[in-house]
């Protein structure tokens, strides 16, 4: 099976971006969502995942920092999976790739494991093991350096945020809602020149009674639009 595992941490974050990264490169892949705050260790679709994968399953994940919440749970479930023949992919960081670490191990083998003499396989299978250690501590720097240009990222957006913020401001621009805005809908814009027209409190005869029966508006949605009608005329609310 090939599975594409999409993870955000925060509210803010779209999904999307990850899933159509993952269906673009493997249209095949059956896509996990998991939705889960940083601090927190549940993941419960990866956990399912988790318990159900067989050898020779396949798990595409868009960065390698989708994979846990830090490096070093990522690299113990890289090494994990890994033993079990499951083939981790990583979009963002191919190199990094189970394959590729396979692919490197079997051109080792093949150029050197080629002895019947006992004591010289017991020297290779020493260098092998040696090798192995070599190419794992590889593995986990890599996974350290794709978790740390990652946030390093993050902490890039985050800052030309905060500094296009500050330009603007300094500009003269409003920034965010200014105080006091009403904002107008839909239902506003046909419902408020009716209690304009209707209401004796402006140009109208009826009472506040009458005009919610005559609008079909309910209490508190009456009385806020006739506020705003008052504030905007510059009429005391009442």
């Amino acid at each position: 099976m090939i599975y594409g595992y999409c993870r955000i941490s925060t509210k803010k974050q779209s999904i999307d971006r990850q899933i159509r990264n993952i269906k673009t490169a493997f249209p095949e892949a059956v896509i996990i969502e998991e939705s889960y705050t940083g601090t927190s260790v549940n993941r419960p679709e990866w956990n399912k995942l988790h318990r159900q994968l067989r050898e020779n399953d396949i798990i595409i994940f868009d960065s390698v920092s989708r994979m846990s919440r830090n490096a070093s749970d990522g690299f113990l479930l890289y090494k994990e999976l890994f033993e079990r023949n499951v083939s981790l992919v990583f979009l963002k960081e191919r190199h990094i790739d189970t394959e590729a670490y396979r692919e490197a191990m079997k051109g080792i083998i093949s150029q050197t494991f080629a002895s019947g003499d006992v004591a010289t396989d017991e020297l290779v299978n020493s260098i092998m093991a040696a090798i192995n250690k070599f190419m794992m501590n590889k593995v986990e720097q890599d996974i350290y350096k794709a978790f740390e240009q990652s946030e390093k990222e993050v902490q890039d957006l985050r800052q030309r945020t905060r500094e296009g913020i500050e330009t603007a401001r300094l500009n003269g621009k409003q920034i965010g809602t200014a105080k006091g805005t009403i904002f107008e809908t839909k239902k506003s814009h046909v419902v408020k020149p009716m209690i304009l027209k209707y209401s004796k409190d402006f140009d109208g005869t009826l009472s506040d009674k009458e005009c919610m029966k005559l609008i079909g508006l309910a209490n508190n949605t009456y009385y806020k639009y006739k506020r705003e009608l008052k504030e905007a005329n510059g009429l005391v609310a009442g």
